[in-house]
């Protein structure tokens, strides 16, 4: 009996020991729910942006082109007899290039001559009403074609260029048949001219005599100047483009056909916002750009801006945010919309 008392009052004093221990466990993890959690906060840096002076430019790519083209071909087949010039050679106006065959021009020569004496002297009985008027119009018109071949041949046994600029092309050798090609090619290059592919965006802006600069890969420590001199009225369905030739004084001749060229076209200036590139954010999957801007309460909003030019390390907003925005410059990729930050500006 005594064993069994002993016994009851360990069990209630272990219970007792063990409510204890649970209670006082239970008030500690009260406490520590009710402390409050530190919400660590992304730190970014900020800056403020402001409207600006903004060059609007445009760079365009084009080739350079002889200002005018000259293909120099017989009105029919012959062979070539003698080139007199090669690829690269400078030619005048009216100088002889070529010489083609000329075995059948004194046929056609005597020919001429020979027409054209009957011609004359049926034109001589006819006015007396010694000849009919059917023999009269039948000398005439084989004097006229006989003279008419007579001058092909001769313009054509021997030729001329019709410009004077630089040899671009020569497409047979001597002794070649020449058909279906030009013999040269003649392009004049004092001035050039440049072809370029304009937005229709900027169709209002572009205007005949506006001065744009020229830079040419084959002459990179050299910048050039150039004028609009025609603009195409219609603009091209399928790239949404206008055509749009510029002109490029070359006296010195150091600028060649084909030459690769970009055009700088300068409209003035505007202004708008600017902020550095480091602040504009590509959204994943699309072309829409976005800007985290900071506010007063110290959260940021994610705002879609519409991109202008890119100069240097920054760009020109055309719309999204305001003048005097504050915008988050780093620290972006641990952000999202309404979120609590940190700024950390130096």
């Amino acid at each position: 009996m005594k064993m069994n008392g002993i016994i009851r009052t360990l069990l209630v004093g272990g219970v007792c020991v063990a409510s204890v221990a649970c209670s006082g466990n239970q008030s500690a993890d009260k406490a520590a729910a009710e402390q409050p959690v530190e919400v660590v906060k992304p730190k970014v840096t900020t800056q403020v942006v402001k409207m600006q002076d903004v060059d609007q430019q445009s760079v365009f790519t084009g080739n350079v082109e002889g200002f005018a083209v000259n293909n120099i071909t017989p009105q029919q087949p012959l062979r070539i007899k003698r080139l007199l010039v090669d690829v690269g050679d400078r030619v005048s106006a009216g100088q002889k290039v070529a010489e083609l065959d000329n075995s059948t021009l004194a046929q056609a020569k005597a020919q001429y001559e020979n027409n054209k004496a009957n011609f004359e002297r049926s034109d001589e009985l006819y006015k007396f009403g010694g000849e009919s008027k059917a023999a009269w119009e039948g000398a005439k018109v084989a004097y006229e074609v006989s003279k008419l071949a007579y001058e092909n041949l001769l313009e054509n046994t021997t030729l001329v260029s019709p410009v004077s600029g630089l040899v671009t092309a020569r497409n047979f050798d001597v002794g070649d048949m020449c058909a279906g090609q030009p013999i040269y090619v003649v392009q004049r290059i004092n001035p050039v001219k440049i072809m370029i592919s304009v937005s229709e965006s900027l169709y209002t802006y572009v205007k005949k005599g506006m001065a744009v600069e020229v830079e040419l890969d084959a002459l990179p420590e050299q910048k050039f100047s150039a004028k609009v001199s025609r603009i195409t009225p219609s603009i091209d369905a399928s790239t949404r483009t206008f055509p749009v030739e510029l002109t490029l004084a070359n006296d010195k001749e150091l600028v060649k056909p084909g030459m690769y060229a970009r055009v700088t076209m300068n409209y003035g200036t505007r202004k708008n916002i600017v902020v550095p590139d480091v602040a504009v954010v590509k959204q994943l999957g699309s072309g829409n750009r976005y800007i985290y801007v900071y506010n007063q309460d110290g959260t940021v909003a994610y705002k879609k801006v519409e991109l202008g030019r890119r100069f240097g390390d920054k760009y020109e907003i055309l719309s999204g945010i305001a003048d005097g925005d504050v915008v988050v410059t780093s620290g972006q990729v641990a952000l999202k919309d309404g979120i609590a930050v940190e700024v950390v500006n130096e």
